[in-house]
């Protein structure tokens, strides 16, 4: 069963031969995290994740229970969060101060593709809640971490994210929740919230709110947004929830998927005081914000891929499994065979198994920027480093949930007319996969962040060394003879595209900026699919000098190299087709006038 969650051979390929994370144990900060501990900590979170996640999948689909305010998750997930919480599995990479393990990030992304492959609706209850506290923990006041910080990263309170509103979507500019100073060094909230992932439930004693709010006297638009902190129970001098801070849920909604995940209306101050502390500084609070919503879209990347990952090892288990048809060249009154083995279905698994395999590859190595960060004392490196997080971000969230939707949607088909139906897990991960590509930014959004910012900043330097690290291994895989011509294909690539950023770069400088946005999303999708070659040539070239060393895993390695050779013959021409239609720079988007879309 565990297998069908994530591929453990394949975990351990990217963590130990392409990425070589025990390299970080050279660091007095992971000294304690090498091989062997790094694989203890994969199997205990592949046991937690089987035993108590995984049953919580089917009964999550039938979703909360909402009551007079009141929100009861589905039965099960209170066992299930006490046996998280006392692994301490929240704040496995987080400062010990406050009750972390200090665990590298790139182990813990392995520990949580686990986690959310099992379980997506139980797991974003604990994302939310550590996006509040890293929140708190870097603009909260010394008394701020005192009274949230230990409490939220154990899982004994949660923690959210109330940005939206009624008439504040994807614009928050357009927040328009008041907050009014008391005089005493706190605020009164008044205001409505909606689509508030985890905004009501039983599952914790406390839930804590960072809730993005206008001071009276504030500035329009975005510079006069602030960030405050109102949790669901005030909070007593003896640290025990207190009285009731009038958050009042006013309805959760009826989704199409994740229904474990209670997504709430909010209501503050509406009946009677919600009180609240400020979270940094007036008026700076999506500066703060973006820390928390950063770290969710790389989380929501995850999140997508997990559910890929799952859906993938069901397809292939299943294309081993279901007999039917005899093969295409057998003889007539041969008996039927397994469907993995008919050329249309190897196909669609190839094409599941690519962006599993180089998603994996680029969430783990985001996670391992991360940890180089931590440990690096060198401040050049670090801005490189960062900025390149920064680049790879939309990426992660916007390409990722795209192809994870798309990985999901090949699972159903390889089931057949099973898939369509309910009593198979397919059906569900794809609904509940639907909504990551709409979280945190839609995907549009993240396209035009890459394109109309990530492209540019810093005078483009963090693109050009994003651009060298791609180079880099193409250059290194020449020289390996399994997997030079799939090198050779990749850098006739990369120069094409590098060409194209180059002009895109400078489109909206030249006036065209309907034009050149109208291109960003499949700028951000050959982007991607660039990123996702360099990912496998780069797995290719580690596996090709181990073939036949140990036969046991030679079928995994030739798989590798097979995968990356599907990819970039196979999938990269298809791109290059999306090269020329951006390069031609048909305007025709931009151009549409609304009443020839027709409708009325």
């Amino acid at each position: 069963m565990a297998q069908l969650i994530a591929d453990r051979r394949d975990i351990d390929f990217v963590l130990h031969e392409q990425l070589e994370v025990e390299n970080l144990t050279k660091a007095e900060k992971f000294s304690e995290f090498g091989k062997k501990t790094i694989d203890l900590i994969v199997s205990e979170a592949r046991n937690l994740a089987v035993k108590e996640m995984l049953p919580l999948q089917k009964p999550s689909d039938e979703g909360c229970e909402f009551n007079n305010g009141e929100v009861k998750v589905p039965e099960g997930f209170h066992k299930a969060m006490e046996a998280y919480n006392e692994g301490e599995w929240l704040a496995m990479t987080d400062d010990p101060q406050w009750g972390g393990q200090g665990m590298p990030k790139s182990v813990g992304m392995a520990a949580n593709e686990y986690f959310y492959g099992a379980c997506n609706s139980f797991m974003l209850y604990n994302l939310l809640t550590h996006g509040a506290a890293k929140l708190v923990e870097t603009f909260g006041t010394d008394a701020q971490k005192e009274t949230y910080l230990k409490n939220m990263l154990s899982g004994k309170w949660a923690g959210t994210m109330l940005l939206t509103e009624p008439d504040a979507g994807s614009d928050l500019a357009a927040v328009s929740t008041i907050a009014k100073d008391n005089g005493d060094g706190t605020y009164s909230l008044e205001g409505n919230k909606i689509f508030i992932s985890g905004g009501e439930h039983n599952l914790t004693e406390n839930i804590i709110h960072p809730v993005l709010a206008r001071l009276e006297d504030a500035p329009e638009g975005i510079k006069g947004i602030s960030l405050f902190l109102a949790p669901k129970f005030l909070v007593n001098e003896d640290g025990t929830p207190g009285e009731f801070n009038n958050v009042v849920c006013t309805g959760i909604e009826e989704k199409m998927g994740l229904h474990g995940s209670s997504t709430c209306s909010l209501e503050l101050g509406g009946k009677g005081q919600c009180t609240a502390t400020l979270l940094g500084e007036k008026n700076k609070g999506m500066a703060a914000m973006f820390l928390m919503m950063n770290e969710a879209r790389q989380m929501v990347g995850l999140q997508g891929f997990a559910n890929a990952s799952a859906s993938y090892l069901y397809a292939v288990n299943y294309a081993r499994e279901r007999v039917q048809s005899k093969g295409l060249t057998d003889p007539v009154g041969s008996k039927a065979i397994s469907i993995i083995n008919h050329p249309d279905v190897k196909r669609q698994l190839l094409m599941m198994k690519s962006w599993v395999e180089g998603i994996r590859s680029l969430i783990y190595y985001g996670g391992l920027c991360h940890d180089r960060i931590a440990i690096s004392s060198d401040d050049a490196e670090k801005k490189q480093l960062s900025t390149l997080l920064e680049v790879l971000t939309p990426i992660i969230k916007g390409y990722v949930t795209d192809k994870a939707f798309e990985v999901c949607n090949h699972g159903i088909q390889i089931y057949g007319g099973y898939g369509f139906i309910e009593e198979f897990p397919v059906a569900q991960l794809l609904r509940d996969s639907r909504i990551f590509m709409l979280y945190e930014g839609t995907n549009g959004i993240q396209s035009m962040d890459l394109m109309g910012r990530k492209l540019t900043m810093y005078n483009g330097e963090p693109f050009k060394y994003f651009l060298e690290q791609v180079q880099r291994v193409i250059s290194v895989s020449k020289t390996v003879d399994e997997v030079a011509p799939m090198a050779d294909s990749l850098e006739s690539f990369f120069a094409e595209y590098t060409e194209l950023a180059q002009h895109l770069a400078h489109m909206p400088q030249s006036g065209k900026v309907l034009d050149a946005f109208a291109f960003s999303h499949p700028f951000m999708e050959v982007t991607g699919d660039l990123v996702m070659a360099w990912m496998l040539l780069w797995r290719a070239g580690v596996a090709a000098p181990k073939i036949g060393k140990k036969k046991k895993d030679t079928a995994f390695y030739q798989g590798q190299i097979q995968t990356a050779r599907f990819f970039i013959n196979t999938i990269l021409p298809i791109t290059r087709g999306r090269l020329d239609a951006i390069r031609r720079g048909d305007a025709v988007a931009a151009e549409m006038e609304d009443a020839a879309f027709g409708g009325k």
